[in-house]
């Protein structure tokens, strides 16, 4: 009886390989072809391997997921200029100045990055919820070139102490719809994970209407620890925290800074893309 030959690399095999594995070629070869194919409105740059393989990875190397996320990323980025046409890191300097996002020096136990807001150090009478959302995008755009990032995926953590009327007036529907697009198929990023800390009534309303536009995978991913958090907070980040939120290490100041330093220190990368996705 002859041998049973093994087949090919499952999806979670081939994210795990280098990226200048010959076994990736494949499939970097089928999505670079339809990608040529489908009129994509990009820059001469945007099909290369690594940037292909992000896609590939956000889907498990399932080729026809990974192309319809790579429809939805060019589609989203055309339909909504006034988020991601300007990627420049002055756009954002203000928010990040003032301590709205760090990001956590270590990955969590699966090794997602993990990243962290804090909605009162959002001020809506300066900075609208485009700013916002165009801070989360530069974000993105900067930690899924990183391979361990693309494999593992992001968990985002919001500390929702001192929203008020103001800032739920900001998330219309329009923008509800818009966050919902990146959060589910349109940004290349596995979101494991969202925890939502010192969450008011008021931000209920805003969630509701969000809510409706989220996968069922992401909605069972969103966990809400209330005011009374840290126990609950650290069974998931354990030894990983600011001091803040019961770390002991570093304060969210110093992450703070410290993201805000490499966003400058990015700024010929994301001048680049910001050009490539008008």
């Amino acid at each position: 009886m002859a041998e049973a030959r093994p087949g090919p690399p499952a999806g979670l095999q081939l994210s795990a390989l280098p990226d200048h594995s010959p076994l990736l070629q494949p499939s970097l070869a089928e999505l670079r072809r339809r990608a040529r194919a489908g009129d994509l409105r990009t820059g001469p740059l945007r099909f290369t391997d690594s940037f292909l393989l992000r896609f590939l990875r956000a889907r498990d190397f399932d080729v026809d997921l990974a192309w319809r996320l790579l429809k939805n990323y060019y589609k989203w980025r055309a339909e909504c200029p006034e988020i991601s046409a300007d990627l420049h890191p002055r756009s954002v300097l203000g928010l990040l100045r003032a301590g709205y996002l760090g990001i956590l020096r270590d990955r969590d136990r699966t090794g997602s990055k993990v990243l962290l807001y804090r909605i009162a150090h959002w001020d809506p009478k300066v900075f609208t919820a485009y700013d916002v959302f165009r801070l989360s995008l530069i974000t993105s755009e900067l930690i899924v070139q990183e391979v361990e990032t693309q494999r593992n995926g992001i968990k985002a953590v919001f500390d929702l102490q001192g929203w008020h009327l103001s800032h739920a007036f900001q998330v219309s529907p329009s923008v509800a719809k818009k966050i919902a697009a990146v959060l589910t198929d349109s940004f290349p990023l596995k979101v494991r994970g969202i925890h939502l800390i010192n969450e008011p009534i008021i931000f209920h309303a805003v969630f509701s209407m969000i809510k409706p536009f989220l996968t069922e995978k992401i909605k069972e991913r969103i966990h809400m620890h209330g005011t009374n958090y840290k126990q609950s907070l650290h069974q998931h980040f354990p030894d990983i925290l600011p001091l803040e939120y019961g770390g002991e290490n570093f304060s969210m100041e110093d992450i703070c800074q410290e993201w805000t330093s490499f966003v400058m220190k990015s700024e010929n990368y994301l001048s680049s893309i910001s050009q490539t996705i008008q």
